[in-house]
This record gives structure tokens, sequence and C-alpha cells, in this order.
């Protein structure tokens, strides 16, 4: 701030002296490196003294000038109207909107970024803001938001901060606590010395969140301004608090708030992330973690080359996108995001490039990798009223290609090459499933309309593609199975895979498993079969546990490793069993110990299902037989008996 009554000799108190001070340093500095390297300030100086003159011929003597220090020598510069526009005659003209952004403390610390900034905005709002007893107000706010996030912080805990600080102050000869003293005081005293919560307290206190407001009146550029009276229409208020936002998409407010907050993501307005919703898991359900920072308005304004409105920045951005992707999964991911936005002149062009992709890209691990993704955008069509036929066409286009490529790919692959491949079955598979079930649920409701008394044969009919694809899927996964030359891990995948779905009996798997297991083998390779079979997070742990002729055949199999070699396996078994819940773990311990029956034998050691007794226990079944009785409404009935009861269980 520029006081033109004040010169270098102010009488102390002047509150305009520290300014004046602060510009003859940076007159020294320009002495001695001038422009600093940025020759572009030279111009930038010259159009501001043009404007303070402006202001002047307005105002008069009354005219506070607000810069940045280093410009302070250049305007006080005398120089000439005709040399300062010298220096502006031949600058390229370019049209733009002005706009007002909003500043929040984290955009005043240096944390974002801002070079001029302070370290710590909070803390000097706290000192300006308090009318007395800073230290303990400051202390109070530390404790209430320590108890917020479920810490035990009493009182007695303030009045130990406080005294800590103050006798730290004393200690360094200060006259008062500043922040360093309330921080070792606060990391002492309330966090028990731990920087971990001490990090909450400098991100919520020391920087804030506080975040400023532009009059309504302010200039904006046209998508901004759409995208107020959107904000206003839905009731999103932008707030630099962070927040949870749950959204039921069948409700008409909330699906215009996730195709708003959709689309801006779409443009890069980073206002909303979305999270996984922890109350349900129905795709009717979003759950959003809102937080608006000054930089978006930034963003927007520079999304404004896209469109004047939201939905049509959205569009354009897409179309580009589309057109310039590099990979496959890349488009993919493009129309999925153009459902959630809704972006019905969009979704077209993006489609049509996919299926022009699609049909030249030979990479089978490209083709599996956008399978899903494409496959997921299907399920949106339900809640979100979206006609998803054309992409329900590229999917199975693109499922079968993947069928046909995938076993050829998964020949001759190393250990990092088979890991990912693995990945890739466990991708197709889901995918799969949810395309069969989203054909055979058209298909069934396509049979339904008009039909009369061939309504059981329509019913057979509508299960025809979830069958076929399902199918194919199977034979596929048969063949990866039953090949040599592909790695042990995919074929224990598919092999489990298999088993999941009931193509495959729990005879035949552990056949499979004993061949697998068998002294051919080489250890290395059983373990990678392991693995695929019973490893991850894919609930291989509890098969183990319910099937324990498996389990006895991984343990004979385990003990009966040469030493030498089980050094090598070593690192595969750990990355296998170590991804079970500590519970599995445990239980598999206990069977261990006890013996899972006849080791290494693939015969059944029980009777009827593994897990179970041969017979009924007669005891236990009978002690339900009240609570039944009382659920099926027979305590009413004149002649219900127990043997009722017991047809009506049958």
């Amino acid at each position: 701030i520029e006081h033109r009554g004040a010169g270098a000799g102010a009488r102390e108190g002047d509150a305009f002296a520290p300014f004046d001070v602060l510009g003859e340093a940076m007159e020294a500095l320009r002495e001695v490196y001038g422009t600093g390297g940025h020759d572009r300030d030279l111009v930038r100086e010259a159009y501001m003294r043009l404007q303070v003159r402006a202001a002047q011929r307005e105002f008069a003597d009354d005219v506070a000038v607000v810069c940045g220090a280093w410009h302070v020598p250049a305007l006080r510069q005398r120089t000439t109207v005709a040399a300062d526009r010298a220096l502006l005659k031949g600058l390229p003209k370019v049209k733009a909107d002005m706009t007002w952004v909003p500043w929040t403390h984290r955009r005043l610390s240096r944390m974002s970024g801002y070079g001029a900034g302070i370290d710590s905005p909070g803390w000097y709002g706290h000192l300006f803001t308090a009318a007395d007893r800073p230290v303990e107000r400051w202390m109070t706010k530390v404790a209430r938001l320590l108890r917020d996030e479920d810490r035990l912080v009493s009182s007695a805990h303030v009045i130990e901060a406080v005294r800590l600080a103050d006798t730290l102050a004393a200690m360094r000869g200060r006259p008062l606590p500043g922040l360093t003293e309330t921080t070792d005081a606060v990391r002492a005293v309330m966090c028990e010395g731990s920087d971990v919560p001490l990090a909450l307290v400098h991100d919520r206190l020391v920087v804030g969140d506080v975040l400023g407001e532009v009059p309504a009146a302010a200039p904006a550029v046209p998508l901004q301004r759409d995208l107020a009276r959107l904000q206003r229409r839905l009731r999103l208020k932008p707030e630099a608090q962070e927040r949870e936002l749950e959204l039921d998409l069948r409700k008409e407010t909330d699906g215009g708030r996730s195709r708003l907050l959709h689309r801006l993501r779409l443009l890069g307005v980073e206002w909303g992330e979305p999270v996984a919703s922890r109350g349900s898991t129905g795709t009717f359900r979003e759950t959003w973690r809102l937080r608006w920072e000054p930089e978006l308005a930034v963003r927007v304004a520079e999304a404004g080359v896209w469109g004047t409105t939201v939905l049509a920045a959205a569009t354009a951005k897409a179309e580009t996108e589309a057109v310039g992707a590099r990979s496959l999964a890349e488009i993919t991911g493009l129309a999925e995001r153009c459902l959630l936005a809704e972006l019905p002149d969009a979704l077209p062009v993006v489609m049509r490039i996919l299926a022009d992709r699609a049909a030249l890209d030979a990479d089978v691990g490209h083709l599996a990798q956008a399978l899903p993704a494409l496959v997921r955008s299907l399920r949106y069509g339900d809640v979100r009223g979206t006609d998803t036929q054309a992409l329900a066409e590229v999917a199975a286009g693109l499922a079968e290609r993947v069928f046909v490529g995938l076993p050829p790919a998964c020949a001759a692959l190393d250990a990092d090459a088979a890991d990912e491949m693995r990945g890739h079955v466990d991708a197709v598979h889901g995918a799969v499933g949810l395309l069969a079930e989203g054909r055979g649920g058209a298909e069934g409701r396509e049979g339904g309309e008009g039909r009369g008394d061939d309504t059981q044969a329509d019913d057979s009919r509508a299960d025809e593609p979830r069958a076929g694809i399902r199918g194919r899927w199977h034979s596929v996964l048969s063949t990866l199975s039953a090949r040599d030359t592909v790695p042990g891990i995919v074929r224990g995948r598919a092999v489990r895979l298999l088993l999941d779905d009931g193509e495959l009996g729990q005879e035949e798997a552990a056949r499979l498993m004993g061949l697998v297991l068998s002294p051919g083998t080489a250890p290395g390779d059983a373990a990678a079969w392991i693995e695929g079979f019973v490893g991850g997070g894919s609930g291989g742990g509890m098969l183990l546990v319910h099937d324990e002729r498996l389990l006895g055949l991984v343990d004979s199999w385990l003990t009966g490793v040469p030493g030498d070699a089980f050094t090598d396996v070593l690192p595969l078994l750990r990355r296998t069993f170590s991804a079970y819940e500590p519970g599995v773990r445990r239980t598999l311990g206990e069977l261990v110990r006890r013996g899972p029956g006849p080791r290494g034998s693939v015969a059944a050691t029980v009777s009827g299902t593994p897990g179970f007794a041969p017979d009924l226990d007669a005891g236990r079944a009978d002690a339900v037989l009240p609570v039944l009785r009382l659920l099926l409404g027979l305590d009413d009935a004149d002649n219900a008996d127990d043997n009722d009861l017991v047809g009506v269980g049958r």
C-alpha cells in the first residue's frame, strides 16, 4: 500500500511507516538486481502506472495502491505517459473477461504454492479477532477440534497447555507466547508428543478453512454464471470445509446434483470426489466428498473455452477427448463418464470412436482392460434412464474378441506378465457376469410384452443369451485350466472361477489340485497354481477352511517340498496366505495342527457335504421346531403337530 503523505522519516506510531521501510528495501534490491530477470515486469509496471494516473484523475489524491512490494519503487518512479504507452505499443490484443476469485486461508498460505503468502493465516486471523486472552482462547479452539475428532482432551489439558506456553515464552525471552510456543505446548500436553494430531491442528486451525465471498454483481464468465445458477437451483453451496454428500439417484434433485458433479469432473473442476457408500451398495446410491477451493473458480474460468453452459462445455470436452484418446481403455472410461454425466450429444461420438478402435485393436490386454468399464456403464441405464443399446452391442463384440484371443495371449508369460493376466481374467469374469445378467434381463423384458399362453417357452428363450455368453466364457476358462503352457497362477485362477460358478465339481477341483501338487510338477509352478486358486482376497482361505480335502492336499505338498526349492516358493506362499484375515489364518493353523483327515487323499473324509456330519443331529434340529411353528403360524391350526411341521420343512 502506497501512502503518498508518508516519507522515510515518518513519525513513530504512523501505521504506514512499515510500508515505507519495506519500499526502501525493495528500492535497494532493484538497484542491485534490476528486474531480477523478469523483463516483462517493466511492461506490467508501465500499465500499472497508467491505471494509477487514471484513478487519480477520477478520485484526486484519495487513492490507495495495493501491489506486491517488489513493484513499489517502479510505481513511485517519475515517468511520462508517452514513455509508458511506448512500452505497451505493439502488444497483441486479446479479448478477455474479468472476474473475481474468492480467497481462503489456504490460498493465503505458502502451502498452496502462493509464494507471497504467510505460513499461518488462521493463527493471525485469531490474533486479530480475539478481544483478550488470545492464548487461552486458542488453546480452547484446539481442545474443541481434538474433541470433535474423538480425542480425550479435558479442561485440565487446556490449563496445563496455557501454563507450558507461558513458561516457554519466559524461557525464550518473549513477552507473550507465539505460535511456536503454543504449538510446542499443544504437542506435549494435548497430543502426547505425537505429530499426527498436531498435523490436524495445523491444517484446520493454523491454516484454516475460511472462504471469502464475491458479490453477486461482480463480473463473471458465462460458464461461471451458469454454474452459480445450477448451484442455487440444486441447493449445493460451495464450502471450503470438507463434507460428505449422500445422493439417491431416484430423486430428481439428487440426480441433478450427480450430473452436475460428474460434468464438472469431466471439465477438470474437482469440486466433488466420489467415495464408497457406507450405507448401501446399490447403483442408485452415490456418495461424494465435497470441498470448494478458490482455484476451482480459476478452472471454471479456464473451462469457459469449451462452452457457455456446463452441459455444452462438458459435451464439447468429451468429444475432443474421445478424438484425442490414445488407448481403448481411455475411450471406454470416457464412455462411462459420459453416461454418468448424462451427455446424450457426446455419447454417439464416443461410441463411434470406441467401435472403430475396438475393431482395430488386437491386444487382448487392452481389450480386457476396456471391457469392465464398458460393462459397468450398462448398469447406469436402470437408474438414470439412459439408452445403452449401442453400448451393449459394442460390449458383446468386445467380449467375444477377448474370448478368442485370451488363450493364445496367456502362453509363454513371465511372472509379472502372468500376474497381470490373472488380474485381466478376474476383470473379464466380473464383466461377463454383469453383461450376461443385463442381456438376459433385456431379452426377458422384450419377450414378456404381449405374450399369451407361451410364457414358459418365452422364459426359456430369454435365458439363452445368458447361457450363451456365460457358456462361451466357461469354455475359455476350461481351456486355460487344462493347458500346460499357461502359467500356473492363471490356470489355478481359472479352476477357482469354474468352481465358484458351479461349472466344476469339488471332486474334480480336488483331482486337478492333486495333479498339480504331484511330485512331477516343479515347486514354483505348483506354488503359483495355489496362489491363483486360493490367493489374494478371493475368499480362498474360507474355501480351505470348509473343504479339508483341499487343505490336506496343500498341507501334504507343502511338507514335501525339498529344502532347496522351499526357499524359492516361500515368497509366493507368503503372498498367498498373508492376504487372509487373521481369523482365517488362525483357523487354518488349528486345522493343520489337528490334522485334516488323511493328508494327500483326494477321497472325501466324510460322506455328504464337506464340513458337515454324515447324519442329522436330531436333538439340535428339534430345538428349532418351536420357533418355526411360531413363524409359520402353525400354533393356531387345529390339527397341526410336529409331523406337519417336518413335512413343511421338507
